[in-house]
């Protein structure tokens, strides 16, 4: 394929754009080459600047799981832009969805709507310190919650130490309340918990890792993590900005049966628009402003245009079995890509839940952020491209799960996996 107009829109971003993307990922830093500009999409397709149509295995990294231009979605945008972007007051709409969303979710009585992901998991980090009264956090090598400070930690040397900022502009004091723990090692956390007698005011994670790849939780470990949260007083955030609203209705809760203190959104709650938000029971979400003494604000949050998108997303979602057509999907894909790595004795591993999937090219089983790294990335930029040249569009790097959208046909699936054919024959 030719992409001349992407590389030189890329080339004029770069000049007035860190980077030219307002997103790293985007960069092809990882995979290498120039990344490529977007024109327009359609259901499962996407039309980069030079006409090509690309099929999408990205879904604007997740929020699309119906397809793109989505028509109720759409329409619902088009039609409340016409009464006004933005007010700055409360209106009918954010209590709709609200309702709505607090119907599907187990385990929560109020929501409150932000800008992004980010802003979620941040002021659900917040939320759980003033609640409990402490300070430090839990979280997970590999788990990614946004680019807030509290986030951005790495390992110390040893199990129990102290995290050390990974990005120059997180302050030592910022890293010293973050511990990092393995993700599926409930040990590990037990051994931080126990280090931190009675200063630990929340765990929170990813109930599926979708930023090292697809990485689902062992049999028992969100089981073991309710269960140290109970018996030492501490909050179990689930941040399913990626898995909310896409794995099922319930998100990860439903799905393994697990409760959560507090729950970050994102994504498809959005319908494509910049959307998060956080949720929980009443005892908790009441320590929020303006009924309690924890701060939170944001101007744009909740705006008509935003709440239009997510209130007909998920009211799509509401009435149908697309969780169920998704997972069908994604299992047909995964058994033929399995069929042609077989095939042309590829080392890989694939990991799959519901409509997330994600290729390691490795022998090991990937469980947490130490294996998904073993993976050969020369293997995986040879598959980007050679993807990518056959008109297949998945994620620039190989610590980001695919998400697949139920616009995608069998014959879609089926050229994808005649694609891998052709990278590897």
């Amino acid at each position: 394929m030719i992409y001349k107009r992407s590389s030189a829109l890329f080339a004029e971003a770069e000049k007035v754009i860190p980077g030219g993307v307002n997103s790293p990922v985007r960069a092809f830093k990882a995979v290498g080459g120039t990344p490529i500009f977007i024109k327009e999409a359609k259901g499962a397709y996407l039309y980069d600047e030079d006409g090509n149509q690309l099929i999408d295995y990205i879904a604007s990294w997740g929020p699309m799981i119906l397809g793109h231009a989505h028509e109720p979605v759409v329409n619902a945008v088009i039609e409340k832009a016409k009464k006004g972007t933005s007010f700055g007051t409360p209106t009918e709409i954010e209590t709709k969805i609200a309702e709505l969303a607090v119907s599907m979710v187990p385990n929560i009585d109020k929501i409150r709507f932000v800008n992004s992901g980010t802003e979620a998991c941040m002021s659900a980090v917040r939320l759980a310190r003033g609640f409990t009264k402490r300070e430090k956090i839990i979280k997970f090598a590999g788990c990614y919650h946004g680019h807030s400070d509290s986030f951005l930690i790495q390992a110390g040397s040893g199990a129990v130490t102290f995290g050390t900022p990974n990005s120059p502009g997180v302050t030592q004091g910022t890293a010293k309340d973050t511990l990092l723990a393995k993700y599926n090692d409930l040990d590990n956390v037990k051994a931080l918990i126990e280090a931190n007698k009675d200063e630990i005011a929340c765990i929170i994670l990813e109930p599926v890792a979708g930023n090292m790849g697809c990485i689902p939780p062992k049999a028992g470990f969100l089981e073991g993590l309710r269960a140290l949260c109970d018996d030492n007083n501490v909050l179990l955030v689930f941040d399913e900005v990626m898995t909310g609203f896409r794995l099922a209705k319930g998100g990860a809760q439903e799905l393994f049966g697990i409760r959560a203190d507090i729950v970050c959104f994102g994504k498809v709650i959005g319908g494509g628009l910049p959307v998060g938000a956080f949720a929980a029971r009443n005892e908790i979400m009441n320590h929020l402003a303006p009924l309690g003494p924890v701060y939170q604000a944001g101007t744009l949050s909740g705006n008509p245009l935003a709440m239009a998108a997510g209130l007909a997303m998920l009211t799509e979602l509401n009435k149908g079995n697309v969780f169920e057509s998704l997972a069908k999907k994604t299992e047909y894909l995964h058994n033929g890509l399995v069929e042609v790595l077989d095939r042309h004795n590829v080392t890989y591993t694939i990991n799959r839940v519901g409509s997330m999937i994600s290729v390691h090219f490795c022998e090991d089983e990937v469980l947490d952020f130490e294996t998904s790294a073993k993976g050969n990335n020369e293997t995986f930029k040879t598959f980007f491209h050679g993807m990518l040249n056959q008109g297949i569009y998945i994620a620039p790097s190989a610590f980001e799960s695919w998400f697949l959208n139920d616009a995608l046909t069998y014959e879609d699936l089926d050229k994808t996996i005649a694609a891998c054919d052709t990278v590897f024959s």
